[in-house]
């Protein structure tokens, strides 16, 4: 007679996994399983918590000050200093009206205004044409000159401070809106061509050879085929560049002296140093406020052109 196969070594017959260390079962119990895609899931749920609760911390430590900000531009300056952290009586929107026009706040605000403007318009277009030609043209010395764009974002523009004024004193370009223009210009190239040199990239060529094909020239391919389709791209750079522009304050200070054409994180700055002879910090307030909501107001409206622009370089 031959014996009987026992049930785990029948053909098909699977063993069952023990978890290391675990008690060996009792007779007539089934050993306990080792579920691996049960621990994984439990570690994916404390991370998730771990991650989300980070996430809402530093929401708190960015939103809280600026809330508080907000709060601060509507009280006096009596309930600033007897209940900074208590809600205003009543709100005293004075208070920004006088920063705006005592304080010259506005002047400050429409000097930065024609300042950015001006700049984020050249930036935007030279640097899509030089990026354009990086990423679509072969030709000698390309990465050189590509190199020389990354190379300008890891150079310190403190360094530069010096050399720059004196070249401006002598091309005459001190204190002057254009002179300024052409610095935040060349200030912000560098990472203009670098972004969008790996964007033109993931673009897809067929569509730029169909317009050629069809008599179309180089200038009126990039203009009206390639820009149109780089939009996500264009609007994430150009928020990022608006950005570094708006709270440009080095170099303003020290190209642009002359009191009444200075930039608004000059004019903040000015209004700060005579607090300690005014007192009026509800003015100050006022003035940080109108200085910041331009920021929030073109952040919250392209939201979503950022992300999509920060994604779609990586989609091909």
């Amino acid at each position: 007679m031959t014996a009987q196969a026992q049930p785990s070594e029948l053909p098909g017959a699977t063993k069952t996994e023990e978890a290391p260390g675990a008690a060996p079962a009792a007779k007539g119990q089934r050993p306990p399983r080792f579920t691996p895609e049960g621990r994984i899931s439990s570690e994916g749920k404390v991370l998730n918590v771990f991650s989300h609760g980070m996430l809402v911390l530093w929401g708190l430590l960015v939103t809280l000050p600026l809330l508080w900000a907000v709060m601060s531009s509507l009280k006096t300056d009596k309930e600033i200093f007897t209940s900074p952290w208590g809600l205003p009586s009543s709100l005293h929107f004075d208070n920004w009206s006088r920063a705006w026009s005592k304080s010259n706040i506005g002047d400050f605000f429409l000097n930065t205004v024609l300042v950015v403007g001006c700049s984020l318009i050249g930036t935007m277009l030279l640097g899509s044409m030089a990026a354009y030609v990086l990423a679509r043209f072969e030709f000698p010395g390309k990465r050189f000159v590509y190199f020389l764009f990354v190379g300008g974002m890891s150079f310190p523009v403190i360094l530069a401070l010096v050399p720059l004024f004196f070249v401006m004193r002598n091309m005459s370009l001190l204190n002057t809106f254009h002179g300024l223009i052409l610095v935040y210009i060349a200030y912000s190239l560098p990472f203009t061509v670098f972004f969008l040199t790996s964007f033109f990239k993931t673009l897809p060529t067929s569509v730029a050879e169909a317009a050629m094909l069809d008599g179309a020239s180089q200038t009126r391919t990039f203009f009206q085929v390639m820009l149109p389709m780089a939009k996500p791209g264009l609007i994430s750079v150009g928020i990022f560049n608006f950005l570094g522009q708006w709270n440009q304050y080095m170099l303003p200070t020290v190209l642009n002296t002359e009191e009444d054409k200075r930039v608004l994180t000059q004019g903040l700055v000015q209004l700060a140093a005579s607090q300690q002879y005014k007192g009026d910090w509800s003015a100050l307030f006022a003035g940080l406020v109108l200085a910041m909501l331009p920021v929030l107001g073109v952040y919250i409206v392209f939201q979503r052109q950022v992300q999509a622009g920060l994604t779609a370089g990586a989609l091909k």
